[in-house]
């Protein structure tokens, strides 16, 4: 959203004039940076508005990082608006939205310094309103850039601003869209959506997802798009080069959900779920080149088994050893237990007579909490936790290539020790665990064993 402006020119507008500007609804995110400045940074885990008042006492941090998320939305909007005047009423939607949420988080913090109330009881809530600011500020800008531009679009805030119902995200939805003629106006709608199932409880900051694939089933849409800045291609081209990846071209929900386990979502796979169940086609394009058709995500099986997708992601592995495990019930249910219970997200799983294996997307020191109760339940196992990697290579069918040991092949030919790998009867991805600091060029040699020298082999015809 960040280059919306150049958006313009190619995806809201670009080569359409009168009536085929319209019958689309565009969902967006927050500007580049602002929810982290509002939430906590997304890698790093630096803390934004949300951490700081969280453990505030004096509230002087929450109040400066606040001002700072107002400063940064005013010179986003001022990089992408030409108009001074629209500037100045970009600049005033800010100013109103930050300081009622300022002044929303001084009445709070006020109250709950009476004993009868408790801030840990509305977390969820402030949450939900810091998170909506960032959106309903893209929402606005964009809506102005193109009304200057002489689109007739419209703003539709779903995040609930000042609303005093309490509705679902169906409703909520249903009653924003009803006076809208997407055929003569373009919609312009938050990706953050107020309702009462909470969308940050369940999705946190992956709830635009979630309200675009609501959005599309509740509206008949014809075709659900995800506009990205790249193509959904063979391999991230920054790691193995722009000119050795290729387009997917098309693909299928169960290759999207191994994507979404290693962290490299095309879409959520619960609002993908509701797309298939609304019979809605996805398609994941590059919003820089529009008229290029993207990557077409359905049901449909492969014609031919092929690799499709190399990707990876750092994992720590959770290792419990009990050599009074051998026959015994229960360890299972209770590490996955106590891992729900931290919220800690499972990317794979071994095991074998004493030993259960968790590889899990979580830092060292959430990993810590579940060392330190799994220790006293099982105060004779030895629980240790090591970060590492995982390489995995998918594809919608994945038969007859030997994909285990051609990978093993190609990270051992690159110089690299795989410490463990395995494949399902599936036949969708295969994973192979390295140690971190070998992820980058494991995939590197994947890429290029699976995906360059079967292109190599078997040259493909656009």
């Amino acid at each position: 959203m960040s280059r919306v402006h150049e958006l313009r020119d190619t995806l809201f507008i670009g080569d359409r004039e009168g009536d085929d500007l319209y019958g689309r609804v565009f969902v967006v995110s927050a500007f580049g940076g602002i929810t982290d400045l509002l939430l906590e940074h997304k890698k790093s885990g630096d803390r934004g508005v949300y951490a700081k008042f969280a453990s505030s006492d004096t509230g002087h941090g929450w109040h400066d990082a606040l001002t700072r998320v107002s400063d940064a939305m005013i010179e986003a909007h001022s990089d992408v608006l030409d108009h001074p005047g629209d500037v100045e009423r970009a600049t005033e939607f800010v100013r109103d939205r930050i300081e009622g949420a300022r002044n929303c988080l001084i009445d709070l913090q006020r109250l709950c310094s009476y004993g009868h109330f408790r801030l840990s009881e509305h977390m969820l809530q402030i949450r939900e309103l810091l998170s909506g600011l960032g959106e309903a500020h893209s929402a606005f800008v964009t809506t102005l850039l193109l009304q200057r531009s002489g689109v007739n679009a419209r703003l539709v805030d779903l995040s609930g601003w000042r609303d005093d119902g309490d509705v679902t995200l169906e409703e909520r939805i249903t009653a924003a869209m009803q006076d809208i003629d997407p055929m003569t106006e373009m919609p312009i709608v938050t990706g953050y959506a107020q309702c009462s199932e909470g969308l940050m409880r369940e999705f946190d900051r992956g709830y635009s997802e979630v309200t675009f694939s609501n959005l599309a089933a509740l509206t008949g849409a014809r075709e659900a798009i995800i506009h990205k800045e790249f193509h959904l291609s063979s391999a991230d081209p920054n790691l193995v080069g722009a000119d050795a990846v290729r387009k997917l071209g098309r693909t299928n929900y169960d290759v999207a959900d191994q994507l979404s386990n290693m962290g490299m979502e095309a879409i959520h796979p619960k609002a993908a779920k509701t797309l298939r169940q609304a019979d809605v086609p996805l398609r994941v394009t590059n919003a820089f080149e529009p008229h290029d058709p993207g990557t077409l995500i359905d049901d449909q099986p492969t014609e031919a088994p092929d690799v499709e997708i190399v990707t990876g992601l750092d994992v720590v592995a959770l290792e419990l050893f009990e050599q009074d495990m051998v026959g015994v019930k229960g360890y299972d249910a209770t590490i996955l237990d106590m891992l729900t219970r931290h919220d800690v997200r499972i990317v794979s799983k071994v095991s074998n007579a004493n030993t259960i294996t968790h590889y899990v997307d979580a830092s060292l020191k959430s990993l810590r909490r579940v060392e330190r109760d799994l220790s006293k339940l099982y105060p004779s196992a030895r629980i240790t936790s090591r970060t590492l990697s995982m390489a995995s290579v998918i594809g919608r069918d994945l038969k007859g290539l030997s994909v285990l040991t051609r990978g093993l092949q190609a990270i051992a030919d690159a110089g690299f020790e795989c410490l463990g790998a395995s494949q399902g009867p599936r036949n969708v991805d295969v994973q192979f665990v390295l140690e971190r600091e070998h992820l980058k060029p494991a995939i590197r040699a994947l890429h290029g064993a699976f995906v360059e020298d079967a292109r190599r082999a078997y040259p493909r015809v656009a």
